[in-house]
Formats: C-alpha cells, structure tokens, sequence
C-alpha cells in the first residue's frame, strides 16, 4: 500500500524544451528555479503522442510494450492493412488480431495489485488516452467515452464537451483539480493536455497562435501544482511531475514512401498487402507479409539512397531505436532534419511521410514523430518526493517516469527498460 504516498502527472503535448521561457511559460520557468529539470531528456522512437503514451505508462519502449506509433498494421484476418491506432476502436482492433493489448503491465494495473487506483484524463487522441491504462484497471476520462474498471462505461457528461485547445485543456484542469485531485485522491492522477501539440499542428511553430496555446498550457500546469501543494505544502507526500512528450519540427515537404516504393517495383501496388508503410508523421514504420520479407533488404538500400531519409533501420538494427525485429515490423526510417529558421524564429525543418487518411497539408506547420533534434527534446520537471532544486544533465527519456513514480509510490519497479530519475547529483 502507499499510505499517505500520491504521485501527479501533466502532460503538455508536444511543448519543445527550447521555447520555455519567460515569455510563454512563466510558471514553468518560476518551478524550474525550485524543483529539478532534465536538461537532456528524451522521447522514444517513433516520437509520436501515442507510443509516447504507452511508455509513460508501462516504463518501457515500443519493442517491449508493443504500441509502435501513431499507425500499426495489423492482419485482421486478410494480410496486414494500416490501422490508426487513435482511433477509439483501435484498442479493440489490436486485442482481436493479436490477442491482447500492451505487452507489458500499465502503472494503473500495478497500483491496482497493490490495491490502489489510478484515474487519467485526456483532452488528447482516443488512442493516446486509452493507452495509459487499454484494460480497465483504474478509470480513464476522454471525450470519445470514459470507462472505469473492468472498461465499464462511466456517465461522465462533463468529458463528453471537452474540446481540443486551450478552453478544454481549462475546463479538464478545473475538473482534474477539484473533483480528483482534492476530491477522489488517487494513488496516481495523470492530466494530458492537448496544447501545444494541437495548436502546432495547425499553425506556425512560434507564431503568435501556437504561444498563447503554449501558455495557456502554462497557466494549466500552474493551477495543478498549486493544488497539490495546497494539499501537501512539504512535497514529502505528492510527487509533482510535468512534461511532454515530443517537441515538433516545422514541415518542409511530404514524402509518398508507399508510391515511391511501387514506382521502384519493390511494393505491388499502392493497396497491396504485401509490404505496408505507417506513417509517423517525420517518420514510418514498413510492415512486410512472409512472402515479402525477402524485400526487407531492398527496401532499405532504397530508402537509405534517398536525400529526403534521415537514419533508416532494418532487422536486428531496429533494436536500436527501441523497435522490435521478430515480427512483420522489418524496417524503420527517420526522416532528415535541418537547423533551417521558419519566419517566427522556430528552429528546424524536416519532411513528413504522407498519410493517405489524413490528407490535411501541413507544410509549415508543426508534425514529429522522428528521431530530429527539436522533436527529441521535451521537457521534464520534478518536485517533492527527495529531489533537490538543480539541473540534471545525465539523459533521462520518457521510460523513466514510471518507475520514479513507484519508488515513490514504495512499489517494485526494477522489471522496466527505464529506470527511475536519480535524486542525487
């Protein structure tokens, strides 16, 4: 049991390290001066919302929780087809084509071991929310549907008219603070706010839309942490944890991978089921059928030729950026970035890989999902529970808050690939 032990988690989708400041982020900075930040802090691979999810919650990489981005393809019983995974029956999709969700124990299905509860609410994509906790051990809120344990439907009207942006990021804070945290008290409450990320989708990096949200994320983080500490001035009982999951790059181009693969003869057409691109925003994911897999090879020549491909990764080489290699998954690429200045004074450009569901420009607009430098660099702040004010440069990535949250918690967390945040110099 945790006795009188809580952990709070905010998640600020996609805010990048490098554009907090006192401009935008007056709170985080002012918490940042008394609690310890991660100067070298990372995403995963692919650094999309939802694997990023998955990994808060399972403390472990893609290869071992088994969420391998945005989009995943899956045989549903007639060769592999491109599924979206935040889609809100993607959870349900995955358990009947393989048999389960998440590999790996969520922190909400720990802490129900220990007779505890967990309790997330998310203003972002079903999937990302869904993933914290795919089988029910605590309760999930979310505007496609709430469910407790067991995935028992709650009548939860109030998350049903959240909307994405900075009033229903406030309208879940109000919530989040007065009816959960003050009210339920759970062993672990998460809040993932959909700002910056959805605004950065939509407009300029840096432009003067994308800082109010940025703010707004802000001023969403402060009125959390100064709940918890009205709840617990010492910090020696509430760990306070807040970050994000990503950063973004500004968009150059879009890349049609799955054509150009057809038009170099290696894919058979572009709906064939024989070699399958999921796009990751800046990055993709190829899934080959047995018959294909002796194209793995030619694939990747092909990709690693191209000037628009940054890191391309194929077999066992994907056990280097976390991904597995005993599946239909053969093959992965990064695309390129650059330290190019887009007009708001936003550093770094890269492509994206063109998504045939999701035909919305977004060239110069904000995506992630790759291996980039801005896109790999969010940011992470820890309060209470032993850790002293400084800047932590030794890297950390997104693996790692789990298991902070239980030792916190005085619940076994040495079974991860993350390992938890060092409290000392």
């Amino acid at each position: 049991m945790t006795g009188d032990k809580r952990a709070v988690i905010v998640i600020c989708d996609s805010l990048r390290r490098d554009l907090i400041g006192p401009a935008n982020t007056p709170f985080l900075v002012e918490l940042s001066q008394r609690a310890i930040q991660f100067a070298a802090h990372r995403s995963v691979f692919p650094s999309t919302t939802r694997a990023s999810s998955a990994s808060i919650a399972t403390g472990c990489l893609p290869a071992r929780h088994g969420l391998y981005g945005n989009t995943m393809a899956l045989d549903e019983g007639d060769g592999l087809v491109c599924r979206n995974v935040g889609a809100p029956d993607f959870r349900d999709r995955m358990r009947r084509a393989t048999g389960r969700t998440l590999h790996v124990p969520t922190l909400a299905e720990r802490l129900r071991w220990h007779g505890e509860v967990s309790i997330v609410c998310s203003n972002v994509s079903p999937g990302a929310a869904y993933f914290q906790d795919p089988d029910g051990h605590g309760y999930v809120y979310h505007s496609a549907g709430s469910y407790g344990p067991g995935l028992t439907p709650v009548d939860d009207p109030p998350s049903a008219v959240l909307k994405k942006g900075n009033a229903g990021d406030q309208a879940m804070t109000d919530r989040f603070c007065a009816d959960i945290l003050e009210g339920r008290a759970p062993a672990l409450a998460l809040m993932w706010l959909s700002e910056p990320d959805y605004t950065g989708h939509h407009s300029p990096l840096g432009s003067p839309q994308h800082r109010a949200a940025i703010a707004g994320a802000d001023r969403c983080v402060r009125q959390v942490f100064e709940t918890v500490r009205r709840l617990d001035p010492s910090g020696e009982d509430i760990l306070f944890v807040t970050g994000s999951d990503h950063g973004m790059e500004t968009i150059s181009e879009a890349i049609d991978i799955s054509g150009l693969l057809v038009a170099a003869g290696i894919k058979e057409a572009p709906d064939s089921r024989d070699i399958v691109v999921a796009p990751q925003g800046t990055s993709a994911t190829i899934f080959f059928s047995d018959a294909a897999r002796g194209r793995v090879g030619a694939t990747a020549d092909f990709l690693t030729r191209e000037n628009w491909a940054g890191r391309v990764v194929a077999g066992a080489a994907l056990a280097e950026v976390g991904l597995p290699s005993d599946g239909a998954l053969q093959v992965a690429v990064a695309m390129a970035t650059d330290d190019r200045v887009n007009p708001h004074g936003v550093t770094g450009y890269g492509a994206i890989v063109a998504n045939p569901d999701d035909p919305e420009s977004k060239i110069g607009f904000g995506q992630h999902g790759g291996l980039g430098r801005h896109e790999q660099s969010p940011f992470l702040i820890a309060e209470g529970s032993g850790f002293a004010q400084r800047v932590e440069t030794r890297p950390t990535s997104l693996i790692d808050i789990a298991p902070s949250v239980l030792r916190h918690l005085h619940m076994d967390h040495d079974d991860m690939d993350g390992r938890a945040l060092p409290l000392t110099e």
